[in-house]
């Protein structure tokens, strides 16, 4: 079977061309930004978007994720469903950074399983009452979603956790993939129900639904869509063990935006685009944007925050007072350690009651006086990790109780409950130090409600009998493998591993002067109030429509099949080739030019064999043979080169390194432009090349008789960047005063005469 290259050539002899499907002629009625509309280029084909009507002027935010906010409770006494809104979900704060105008509507599922015979009325429901879509996955489909593919797979391996052996993480099942599809497909169906793709921005949110934005690219080149990762990005060591990590990376790419946490984050996924697709990136204009054919890819780097007003009304309640009253008398001339986790095996609790053991052990004299409270929230997995987790806290808690302990004193105190909002905010005020241990941790919002809840507010200050005035402090210990170390400068970061250091940063935290726990405090307070969840929401959404502006100034065509679709855009000017046109004007011509290149034309760029096959040898020789056509290859590769694999085309003509070397036919003698005889700087260019080739593992030196370059696509992708960029500058050092010039290209560093692009000029003007 012939290559693909070589079936698109095959098309040009026999008079077609690719068929690339095109932009539609009518583009959408409603346009929120000036659009290119279509000549008469007699394009019929469709991008999904022209069957859309507008919903009116008002904005509105498509929220995806996998659960709705919602609470959902059967009424013992009429059976039916009700719903209340889950205050506590960040999907329902992010809402505040949206202008006040703006229609929000959420998509997900609900934490309940509702008969198939009630989902149409309770859907309904749902939308009227609060704007929210359910997605309702058949049982055994959301089972093998969630805590299948979601949980055993992608969670763990986003917390650097590998299936080494059946005990210990559960191995790819081909099957949780396809539930895993399916599910996201459901998803996406349910937006295409409700949106309006020239208007509606969607927002699609965490790793359970990493291949949706390919469902609806597919369905509407140009909607704005945005994606936000709430856990770590692995490396790309890591990540590419994954068997469909293509199919995920490119379920990402056909985002508009994609943020991330921190840099972290953002950079293992560029990294793994690099290394697995050949992206390359770059920074504009202080924004990081892939370029995917053709269309600029986004990445956003910001933490999410918290929401200020929802701390502050639960610590005005009368209940935290209390409850605040309550801890100060349990614990009175003690100071408090505070822990809040959830229970799993990457949030290091064991390793906490592990430094506080060591923290008693090595300072005798704060045995009775520091008292770890360990608030335990309920795992959101199962398993059999979960419940050695679990098993090793209460053995570890036990016997740090029994050696350190005495009747009036415990040292390590475990909530294992459900403790209400309040509760929490109770023991965050009155913690002198928190402690997040977590050795992978997406986010962690925990240090940021601590800070927060340690500033207090007024009315809580007056019920307290507290002055309004006085000086508020806090300290923080923190994990460095966390999302939000980086954004608390004034923590003590710690490698949770290390048990000594975890033991000596919670000794200092204690220690440390009130003065110094003062300023720590307020530097972190003027970050956390002013970069709060509303802040998030609103700059991710202000970076979505920065990054959609320019949707209908481009023309878009959806190629590719199944999960690989992705949108070729191409600018305005572009017109494709017709078919009717290239025959029509082919045989009224008496005279004609034909001019190939010889990589990705005649032979694939990926091909191992470089030499053309049968098929391509008798096309050339077909339109070589036409007394009327002038048919030549010109290349960049060296005359032999060429000669040896062409030789089958007796009259084919050749323009080898660029037109440097010029042949009308097989019988004729090669003639050499001398614009560039001066060839002197090959003596200082060859050794400094191949002192970079040894220094990088994979790279080669091509040696022509008019130029030099340096190959590097079998090196490690940014090692061999990095090295051709250094190659690069010290290339032109070097030749600053000689007649050549260094370009970079994809994956080359080529140095060539100065004047070689008048000798390619000149050599297609003397062929034609």
């Amino acid at each position: 079977m012939a290559s693909r290259s070589c079936a698109n050539f095959l098309d040009l002899a026999s008079g077609g061309l690719l068929d690339i499907p095109q932009t539609p002629r009518t583009l959408p009625r409603v346009m929120t930004v000036p659009g290119i509309i279509s000549d008469a280029d007699g394009y019929d084909s469709n991008d999904g978007d022209s069957d859309a009507t507008s919903s009116g002027s008002r904005e509105r935010k498509i929220i995806v994720a996998n659960m709705l906010p919602l609470h959902a409770k059967r009424d013992t006494e009429t059976g039916r469903w009700c719903f209340s809104l889950d205050e506590d979900l960040l999907l329902l704060h992010l809402k505040d950074g949206f202008s006040s105008d703006t229609e929000v509507i959420y998509v997900g599922s609900l934490k309940a399983d509702i008969d198939a015979s009630e989902q149409e009325e309770v859907a309904q429901k749902l939308l009227d009452d609060f704007n929210c879509v359910p997605t309702f996955l058949p049982h055994d489909l959301q089972k093998k979603f969630y805590l299948g593919f979601c949980k055993q797979h992608l969670w763990p391996l986003f917390h650097y956790m590998l299936p080494m052996c059946p005990d210990h993480g559960d191995r790819f099942d081909r099957v949780l993939w396809q539930a895993y599809v399916s599910a996201n497909k459901i998803f996406a169906d349910k937006v295409m129900e409700v949106i309006n793709p020239d208007d509606d921005c969607v927002w699609v949110h965490d790793y359970h639904l990493m291949v949706l934005p390919t469902f609806l690219r597919k369905r509407f080149n140009r909607i704005k869509l945005g994606f936000f990762l709430h856990s770590p990005f692995p490396s790309s060591e890591i990540y590419r063990t994954l068997p469909v990590r293509d199919e995920i990376l490119r379920g990402l790419l056909n985002c508009d935006l994609i943020g991330f946490h921190t840099f972290d984050y953002a950079r293992h996924f560029l990294s793994c685009c690099s290394r697995m697709l050949g992206l390359d990136y770059e920074s504009k204009r202080g924004h990081i944007g892939l370029d995917y054919f053709g269309r600029t890819v986004y990445i956003k780097i910001l933490p999410v925050g918290v929401h200020m007003g929802r701390l502050e009304s639960v610590l005005n309640l009368p209940a935290t007072a209390t409850k605040i009253k309550e801890i100060e008398k349990q614990f009175d001339g003690k100071k408090l350690i505070l822990g809040i986790d959830d229970m799993d095996i990457f949030k290091g609790i064991s390793l906490k009651l592990l430094a506080m053991e060591q923290l008693l052990q090595q300072h005798p004299g704060m045995r009775g006086k520091v008292v770890l409270v360990q608030i335990v929230n309920p795992a959101r997995g199962s398993g059999k990790d979960v419940q050695e987790a679990k098993k090793e806290t209460y053995l570890t808690a036990k016997r740090i109780n029994e050696v350190y302990g005495s009747p009036n004193y415990e040292p390590v105190v475990l909530i294992d409950r459900p403790v209400p909002r309040f509760e929490k905010s109770a023991y965050y005020a009155v913690a002198e130090c928190c402690i997040v241990n977590a050795v992978r941790d997406g986010m962690n919002l925990v240090p940021y409600k601590y800070i927060v809840c340690r500033q207090g507010t007024p009315i809580m200050d007056e019920a307290l009998g507290r002055e309004r005035d006085s000086p508020h402090t806090s300290m923080l210990v923190v994990s460095e493998f966390i999302g939000c170390s980086p954004s608390l400068s004034g923590a003590i970061r710690v490698n949770p591993w290390d048990i000594d250091a975890v033991a000596d940063a919670m000794t200092l935290a204690i220690n440390m002067r009130d003065s110094e726990k003062q300023l720590r405090h307020e530097k972190h307070y003027r970050y956390v109030s002013t970069h709060d969840v509303a802040y998030w929401a609103c700059s991710f959404a202000q970076d979505l429509e920065r990054a959609c502006r320019d949707h209908y100034s481009k023309r878009c065509w959806g190629i590719g099949l199944g999960l690989g679709f992705r949108v070729l855009s191409l600018s305005p000017s572009f017109r494709r080739l017709s078919i009717d046109h290239i025959v029509s004007a082919y045989r009224k011509t008496e005279r004609r030019a034909i001019f190939l290149d010889y990589d990705g034309t005649v032979v694939p760029e990926t091909s191992i064999i470089k030499s053309p096959g049968p098929e391509v040898i008798s096309v050339l020789k077909t339109l070589c043979s036409d007394p009327n056509n002038t048919v030549f290859i010109v290349s960049g590769r060296g005359r032999s080169s060429l000669s040896e694999w062409l030789a089958p085309c007796e009259m084919l003509g050749i323009a080898a390194e660029h037109g440097y070397f010029i042949r009308w036919n097989k019988t004729s003698e090669w003639e050499t432009n001398h614009l560039g005889a001066d060839l002197e700087w090959k003596k200082i260019v060859e050794p400094v090349m191949r002192s970079y080739t040894e220094a990088t593992d994979g790279s080669n030196i091509e040696i022509k008789e008019s130029a030099l370059v340096w190959h590097h696509q079998d090196a490690d992708p940014d090692f061999g960047s990095c090295q051709a960029k250094e190659l690069l500058d010290h290339l032109e050092s070097v030749l600053a005063n000689e007649p050549a010039v260094v370009k970079r290209g994809q994956h080359i560093v080529e140095v060539k005469p100065q004047r070689i692009m008048d000798m390619v000029l000149q050599a297609i003007s003397f062929i034609a």
